[in-house]
């Protein structure tokens, strides 16, 4: 007998098998994972593109929020600190210094931004594929057994939405917080720019 199978004969008799815990999961067992397997079933492989993508738009998100929260303030205060300790402030040179300080303030709050939003704009038009996709399985069904049965045209034309609605949620939450967080670098760029004041 192979090992590996022995293994997992093992782990079956115990009840320790992980592979069998989550075929019961995705099968029916928790709920929300129950219903994405559910969803992702109806509307077809594209929403795996759908949700990494989804996946990789909000950890995005979350790692410019940390950085705007966390790491931010403390570069600021350090390059206030710099800019207040030099004693020549009104040079040529002290305001190619104090640009440059503004410079890589926006370099570093536009970070990923640019990437946040060209996965917002992915979202619909995976979302469009697979309503494409779904729609040509229609015609295809269609043109094998004719157009006599409604209900199972209906039913296809319904299926192949649900990639298109998904890619549309996906893409509107993000471009709520892509938006804001435009709005917030163009403000903290003001905000260190007064602060770097000539004297």
């Amino acid at each position: 007998m192979d090992p590996l199978e022995l293994a997992e004969q093992y782990l079956d008799a115990t009840g320790n098998n992980p592979l069998r815990w989550l075929d019961g999961l995705l099968a029916g067992g928790w709920g929300p994972v129950s219903a994405l397997h559910s969803l992702i079933e109806t509307g077809g492989n594209v929403l795996w593109a759908i949700l990494a993508v989804c996946f990789l738009l909000w950890l995005l998100i979350f790692e410019r929020y940390w950085f705007y929260r966390r790491v931010y303030p403390q570069r600021m205060c350090a390059w206030v600190a710099e800019w207040d300790a030099r004693k020549d402030k009104a040079s040529w040179f002290a305001h190619r210094i104090r640009e440059g300080m503004i410079s890589e303030a926006r370099v570093s709050l536009t970070t990923n931004v640019a990437l946040i939003k060209v996965l917002v704009a992915m979202c619909p038009l995976f979302g469009l594929l697979g309503t494409v996709t779904g729609m040509i399985s229609v015609f295809d069904v269609m043109a094998l057994g004719g157009s006599g049965e409604v209900r199972a045209l209906a039913s296809g034309v319904s299926r192949a939405t649900v990639p298109t609605m998904a890619g549309m949620v996906v893409a509107l939450s993000g471009l709520y917080f892509s938006t804001r967080m435009s709005k917030n670098i163009n403000r903290e760029v003001d905000r260190l720019a007064d602060r770097l004041r000539f004297h």
